[in-house]
């Protein structure tokens, strides 16, 4: 687990890349690689790879960049392949000699093989690199899920890269102009979806895609490429055929994937641990690792003096059924460090509150071991989440009419739903839903601020800037893309979005923040094939993960396979009308922010008030706006007078 970073002159004309401006690049990277760095740059100036380094496998000869032997194929690489034995054992078969023992010698003789497409091959979670001298060519790979974030630029007819935009912005005279439909994106989902991002003239490279380039030869060609000329393509996507086997023998195959995704995850030089909520996922990754004789086996849970959001007990018993050593740790809102420090880590505004007990877990974790299992997937693959039941009770209600449906709508004003995960606040959110077309209603369910909301609320100057439907048209086109019932959209739309752009983010950056290295077994692709390929009733009954509480009946508690989903809260809104309340007004309301840039005074103001004076629940609308004022002040994006 690294952090990389690199440069490819797109013109001739270009300046020759120089080591130190690597080495500028791989210095902000260095809590992704606290043991190690290292640059290459090629003979001719065209390109240059930097790295930073988390020993984790060949602790001994895994330094990179890393080349073949011919020194023709140069590799930066972020991630881990776990199958990379068995794929050495196959091109040793066919003539390819290694000179190390690390999973990263892997990429360059697989691309020597099988060019680009070789990532086909690959089981693990990846952001690489990979230039051809002899062709010119560079080749930049993220993994299927977007475990592994890889960011790019193109600036002055060159291209740049890194793990983290805070490499590339690191480089005199980058510009960091904010992309403002970007920011429309970000308050809508709580993140900036693939490929846009943040800033005008960046993207992310999208999960499961290659981006493959080669500059510009000669000073009389055409323009220099334009960071929208650059087109990733899709070299993977969820898409199996459907399981025709019994439920008995899906059990049978369900052990075999569950028990191949977790070993593989085992494979380290360094000391192993595993997150522990006492959900059933991570529970079942727990008692797996103990099957295959992880020992000791330590594991690490957050928790929270409100009980409503607190999970340790749980973990606790989870923790003493197996005999694990298990260090927990509360959560506290320490706004004016925690938060500065998220924002400066995640270089776009980031929303998800559950970022900070992820951050905390992930530096506690970090005191005793390097790498650290998770259950991060297990929700999405075998329908975890309430809203899916949801989608599938909703659908129902399409066969009421329309008018029916719009009363009950109306009707669901009147609940009390002022309070989080009450029985009022998820009837309301249900309901108010029910007239809306399938793909808007669910929307609805996941998204931070509504459309409708943030219409009323932008400066019109700034409104008439957005493309404003066109964040929903592209989770429209999800929802719409994915086969089957209602609830299989929903899972397949939050498979493409939800998850990598949230949850796998929240994990990748704060675990890195901290220099641990945080694998999922659910997210093998092969194991993620399989349960995708299940029928829905098979993950859905029984509250969700039906097929995942009958494999696991003998191996937990009881009390785990019986509880229901928390999910990882922070009890952020109670925070605001106490701790965070001078926080929140402060940042929210002041002159110089950009909150006041964007939206109208008096109803920002509303917004905030409304909320500490318990008359509505505003939590996630402000937390997104309290991590949009942290972040630029951390990053000054641009000078504020430049919005209209």
């Amino acid at each position: 687990m690294c952090g990389i970073a690199g440069i490819l002159n797109l013109r001739p004309a270009a300046p020759p890349v120089r080591a130190a401006e690597l080495e500028l690049m791989a210095a902000k990277l260095a809590h992704r690689g606290p043991d190690g760095s290292g640059v290459y740059v090629d003979p001719q100036g065209r390109c240059g790879l930097a790295f930073r380094r988390l020993a984790i496998i060949d602790l001994v000869s895994g330094a990179q960049p890393l080349a073949n032997e011919s020194g023709r194929i140069w590799v930066a690489f972020n991630g881990e392949i776990y199958n990379f034995r068995a794929l050495r054992s196959d091109l040793e078969r066919v003539g390819h000699h290694f000179a190390t023992q690390s999973d990263t010698e892997v990429l360059v003789h697989l691309y020597e093989q099988y060019g680009a497409d070789g990532c086909r091959q690959l089981a693990g979670m990846f952001a690489f690199a990979c230039w051809d001298e002899e062709r010119g060519r560079l080749i930049l790979v993220r993994d299927r899920f977007g475990k592994k974030p890889l960011h790019y630029a193109v600036h002055d007819s060159r291209l740049y890269f890194a793990s983290e935009l805070k490499a590339i912005l690191a480089l005199p005279g980058m510009p960091r102009r904010l992309a403002p439909q970007a920011l429309h994106e970000y308050l809508i989902y709580q993140y900036v979806p693939a490929p846009h991002a943040i800033y005008a003239g960046f993207r992310k490279l999208p999960p499961g895609h290659l981006l493959e380039i080669e500059p510009v030869t000669t000073s009389r060609a055409a323009a220099t490429p334009r960071i929208d000329d650059l087109t990733p393509r899709a070299y993977w996507c969820l898409d199996p055929a459907p399981f025709h086997g019994s439920y008995a023998e899906a059990l049978d195959q369900l052990n075999v994937l569950l028990r191949r995704a977790v070993e593989r995850r085992l494979v380290a030089d360094v000391p192993l641990g595993a997150f522990l909520s006492g959900g059933l996922d991570s529970s079942i990754v727990v008692a797996l690792m103990v099957q295959l004789g992880v020992r000791p086996l330590r594991t690490f849970s957050m928790g929270f003096t409100d009980p409503q959001y607190d999970e340790t007990r749980f973990a606790r018993r989870v923790a003493a059924h197996f005999g694990t050593e298990h260090h927990e740790h509360l959560v506290v809102p320490e706004a004016h460090t925690i938060l500065a420090q998220l924002a400066w880590h995640y270089d776009e505004p980031f929303a998800d509150s559950s970022a900070i007990p992820t951050y905390y877990v992930s530096h506690w974790t970090r005191q005793h071991v390097t790498v650290a299992l998770t259950g991060d997937g297990g929700d999405e693959l075998f329908a975890g989440y309430d809203r899916y039941r949801a989608a599938a009770l909703a659908e129902r209600f399409d066969l009421v009419p329309g008018a029916v449906r719009r009363v009950l709508a109306a009707l669901a004003g009147w609940l009390p739903h002022a309070q989080p995960r009450s029985w009022g606040h998820r009837t309301y959110r249900f309901a108010q839903a029910l007239a809306a077309p399938p793909a808007d209603r669910y929307l609805s369910w996941v998204n931070v601020f509504p459309p409708a909301l943030l219409a009323t609320g932008y400066r019109p100057e700034f409104a008439a800037t957005l493309a404003l439907d066109a964040p929903l048209d592209w989770f429209r086109g999800l929802y719409e893309a994915a086969p089957g019932p209602a609830a299989n959209r929903a899972i397949r739309t939050d498979f493409a979005s939800y998850l990598p752009f949230d949850l796998l983010t929240k994990v990748d950056i704060a675990s890195m923040a901290c220099g641990l290295e945080c694998r999922a077994p659910f997210l093998d692709h092969e194991l993620a094939s399989f349960a995708a390929a299940l029928p829905l009733a098979w993950r859905l009954k029984g509250g969700g993960k039906h097929i995942l509480r009958d494999w696991a009946a003998d191996k937990l508690p009881p009390a785990v396979l019986r509880r229901p989903k928390m999910g990882f809260g922070v009890p952020v809104g109670r925070w605001f009308r106490a701790e965070l309340r001078d926080t929140l007004r402060t940042h929210l309301l002041a002159r110089d922010g950009l909150s006041m840039r964007i939206f109208r005074p008096e109803w920002l103001a509303q917004l905030v008030e409304g909320h500490l004076s318990g008359r509505a629940n505003y939590e996630h609308a402000l937390w997104a706006l309290l991590m949009l004022e942290y972040w630029q002040r951390q990053w000054a994006p641009l000078d504020l007078a430049d919005l209209p």
